[in-house]
C-alpha cells in the first residue's frame, strides 16, 4: 500500500524542468502585460522635441515633466471630474450587484414558476442588442434622465453576463436545503437573499464589483450622450474633452497667434498618455484587494449544470 500511495504521488508531481518552463512562460506573460503601461508612462514623461525627433522610445532620451503639469494646472476642475467618477462607480457598483445578484437568486431557485421566462429575457439580450438609437430615446426621451446621475448609472447597472454568472453561482453553491429551513423558520424571500445568500456569496458578489466598477471607471461614452452640464462630467469624459481641445488646437490653422503660440508651446502626444495614466493607475490599484475572490467567482460561476 505505501509503494502505490508513493507511485500515485509521484506520477500527480511536475518534474523540476515542466515547472521551470512554466515560470518562464508565465514571466513573460507578465512582462507582455506590464510592459504596455510602462510604455506609456515612458512617453508620457518624454519632452514633445524628444518625441518629434526620436519618436516613442521605452527609455525617453529627454524626460519632461510638461505633460503632468499641464493636468495639473488644470487640477481643481480634475479633482471635481475625479470625485464625481468615484460616486458614480461607488453607487454603480452597489446598485449593479443588487440588481445582478438578485435576478440571479430569483432565476436559480428551481420552484420559481417564471424561472423559464425571465431565463429568456435575460439570455436574449446576450445576442440580440436594442442598438445605440432605441437605447438613447429610452434614456432621453422617455425616462428623462439626461443631465442627471443616474444617466451614468443605470444604462450600466443590469448585465446579462453578470447575471448569468450569479446564475449559475447560486445554482451550485446555495443548496436548497437551506432555502427550505429558513421558509420553515418563517422567513420570507428578500431575508432569505440578503441575510442567508448574500453572506454566503462574497466571491461573485466582488466578480460582480470589479466588472461593475471596471466598466463604470472606464467609461466615457455615456457622458458624451446624455451629459451637457459641465459640473456632472466624469474624469474619463473630461480627459476625453481635454484631448479633443488639444487637437483641436493642434489641427486649427485658422487659430488666433496666441492659440498658435500655446499650441507651439503645449505638449500633446505626452499629454494623452498621461491621461491614460491617470485613468488606468487608480483602478488597477485596486485589483489586488479583489483579486483572491474575482478568481473564486470566475472559477465557481463557469459550472456547468
Amino acid at each position: 500500500m505505501k509503494k502505490e500511495k508513493i507511485s500515485n504521488g509521484t506520477k500527480n508531481q511536475i518534474k523540476t524542468s515542466t515547472n521551470i518552463v512554466f515560470n518562464i512562460i508565465f514571466l513573460i506573460l507578465a512582462i507582455l502585460c506590464v510592459l504596455p503601461l510602462f510604455f506609456v508612462f515612458s512617453i508620457s514623461i518624454s519632452s514633445e522635441t524628444s518625441l518629434q525627433v526620436n519618436g516613442y522610445q521605452i527609455i525617453p532620451k529627454e524626460v519632461s515633466a510638461a505633460a503632468y503639469q499641464f493636468l495639473w494646472n488644470e487640477r481643481y476642475t480634475i479633482l471635481h471630474a475625479a470625485f464625481m467618477s468615484v460616486l458614480v462607480t461607488v453607487l454603480g457598483t452597489i446598485i449593479a450587484v443588487a440588481l445582478n445578484t438578485s435576478m440571479g437568486y430569483v432565476i436559480s431557485r428551481r420552484n420559481f414558476k417564471l424561472k423559464k421566462l425571465y431565463t429568456w429575457l435575460v439570455f436574449i439580450p446576450m445576442v440580440f442588442n436594442g442598438g445605440m438609437f432605441s437605447s438613447y430615446i429610452v434614456t432621453n426621451n422617455i425616462l428623462k434622465l439626461s443631465n442627471t446621475i443616474w444617466a451614468l448609472i443605470l444604462p450600466l447597472a443590469c448585465s446579462s453576463f453578470s447575471v448569468t454568472i450569479c446564475r449559475t453561482f447560486f445554482r451550485t453553491t446555495v443548496p436548497d436545503s437551506i432555502i427550505e429551513s429558513a421558509k420553515i423558520d418563517g422567513a420570507g424571500q428578500f431575508r432569505i437573499w440578503s441575510q442567508i445568500v448574500l453572506p454566503i456569496s462574497k466571491p461573485v458578489m466582488a466578480t460582480i464589483g470589479m466588472f461593475a466598477a471596471f466598466g463604470y471607471w472606464n467609461d466615457w461614452f455615456q457622458a458624451s450622450l446624455y451629459i451637457q452640464d459641465e459640473n456632472l462630467q466624469t474624469l474619463q469624459s473630461l480627459l476625453n474633452n481635454i484631448q479633443k481641445n488639444i487637437e483641436y488646437i493642434a489641427n486649427n490653422p485658422y487659430g488666433g497667434l496666441s492659440l498658435q503660440q500655446y499650441k507651439l508651446s503645449m505638449p500633446t502626444e505626452s499629454v494623452r498618455m498621461a491621461i491614460a495614466i491617470v485613468i488606468i493607475v487608480p483602478i488597477a490599484c485596486t485589483y489586488p484587494f479583489f483579486q483572491k475572490f474575482f478568481i473564486s467567482g470566475l472559477t465557481i460561476g463557469s459550472v456547468k449544470e
